[in-house]
């Protein structure tokens, strides 16, 4: 039974602690948010908000952070953006493929090393451009070289602290830090949502919210059902024998994940649709060609229709970028030959890539479909009902990544419980 499963984590002392860690590191990054920069009082800064759907969900996903413009009102954006920016570097420069790929672990260490430093550079110009933008907006008021500058380093401070918590969290073996930190930052907004839906309680919208919850229900169904869905590839071994013992001759499987990405490319094509909206307000207030085209820019990405086919194609195309650089169906290959392995009816070595190849592309397809609907449900929702609330609740990059990090960690966690339960025997 469940509850059987939280008493046997919590009698084990390392995982305990592990759990306890990362709940007060939760407890730390709240703080932090709520803790605002040097000199701020921000006064009409929730109608802004409330009103700009890409500064509203970047709110969401910096846990109201930057509706609050704390010390960590940046999140994790800047560290993501870097890490987007390493991995495609990866294809233009072959050393840095051959560093990620070929050197293992020290050359993971190396690359990501290169992500943490080239984030200093982009949370100091993320933390102007946002501060900049909110005193054209006159959200704040006008700040003194000084006041600025401090800002700033502060703001990039709070991004790095974050990244140093986040990869404390992915120590422990218990999540991906980067996303349970998002995932923080997600349910910390479920009160505000609630009392939202208290305030507006409407009782003609009855049909409405529960078509919400139905929806809810259904999409964490799906949600649950595409995170754990396999393809098994049948793989056999070859009878071996050493000395006076044979080896081999088992079968077994490799399982390809339908979405083996995870939540990673819903975050990756967030950071990349915000982006270009934000750099078209910051730059709307200069005039001329620059603020016409930028003035241009903004109102494409405030139009819903561009805005969700290009969130939609961004999901897709990161599902298959971020698969083709984590999945190497060429190194399995390499490595089942190694061991006798192969899969029944497929010569080894390079066609056994070549299936893999196949496989997966076709499997992938599937899930990278469906990350892409998730992500722009929201809006289709929101259209057909005419309520906007509790959005978090009936899909889209929220519920996906709170699902998508539960079952994560949950896996992680009965990882340890196996091994342990395998120690003791």
């Amino acid at each position: 039974m469940w509850y059987q499963k939280i008493i046997q984590i919590f009698k084990i002392k390392d995982l305990r602690n592990n759990i306890l860690f990362i709940l007060g590191v939760f407890a730390v990054f709240r703080l932090m948010a709520n803790i605002p920069i040097p000199g701020i009082t921000a006064e009409k800064i929730q109608e802004f908000f409330g009103a700009n759907q890409i500064f509203g969900l970047l709110n969401l996903f910096t846990g109201g952070a930057l509706d609050k413009l704390s010390i960590v009102m940046l999140g994790l954006g800047p560290y993501i953006t870097a890490v987007i920016i390493m991995q495609l570097l990866t294809m233009i420069f072959p050393a840095l493929e051959r560093m990620y790929k070929e050197e293992g672990e020290q050359g993971k260490k190396k690359f990501n090393q290169y992500g943490r430093l080239l984030t200093i550079p982009l949370g100091l110009l993320q933390g102007y451009a946002m501060l900049t933008l909110f005193q054209r907006q006159q959200i704040i008021g006008q700040l003194s070289l000084e006041l600025t500058l401090t800002s700033i380093l502060t703001i990039t401070a709070g991004t790095v602290f974050l990244m140093w918590l986040g990869e404390l969290i992915s120590e422990k073996g218990v999540g991906n830090g980067v996303s349970l930190l998002i995932f923080a930052g997600i349910i910390a907004d479920v009160p505000n949502n609630i009392r939202q839906m208290i305030v507006t309680w409407d009782p003609a919208n009855i049909p409405a919210y529960l078509f919400f919850f139905g929806m809810a229900l259904v999409i964490i169904a799906g949600v649950v059902l595409i995170n754990e869905g396999r393809r098994n590839i049948p793989v056999s071994y070859a009878k071996r024998v050493r000395g006076t013992k044979m080896y081999g001759g088992v079968s077994t499987y490799l399982p390809l994940n339908i979405n083996p990405a995870g939540v990673i490319p819903i975050i990756f094509a967030l950071s990349i649709m915000l982006f270009p909206g934000m750099i078209a307000n910051f730059l709307g207030g200069v005039g001329g060609t620059v603020g016409s085209i930028a003035q241009t820019i903004g109102n494409l990405f405030a139009n819903q229709w561009f805005y969700g086919i290009a969130y939609f194609v961004l999901v897709v195309l990161f599902t298959f970028f971020y698969t083709a650089v984590t999945f190497d169906p060429k190194a399995i290959s390499a490595n089942l030959q190694k061991m006798g392995g192969f899969v029944p009816g497929i010569r080894p070595g390079e066609n056994t890539a070549n299936f893999m190849y196949f496989i997966l592309n076709r499997v992938l397809l599937v899930g990278a479909l469906f990350l892409g609907l998730i992500a722009v449900l929201p809006s289709v929702i929101g259209g057909i009902t005419g309520i906007q609330v509790f959005n978090f609740l009936i899909g889209g990059t929220a519920l996906l990544i709170v699902v998508s990090v539960a079952l994560d960690s949950m896996r992680q966690i009965k990882a340890q419980l196996q091994m342990r339960e395998y120690e003791t025997f």
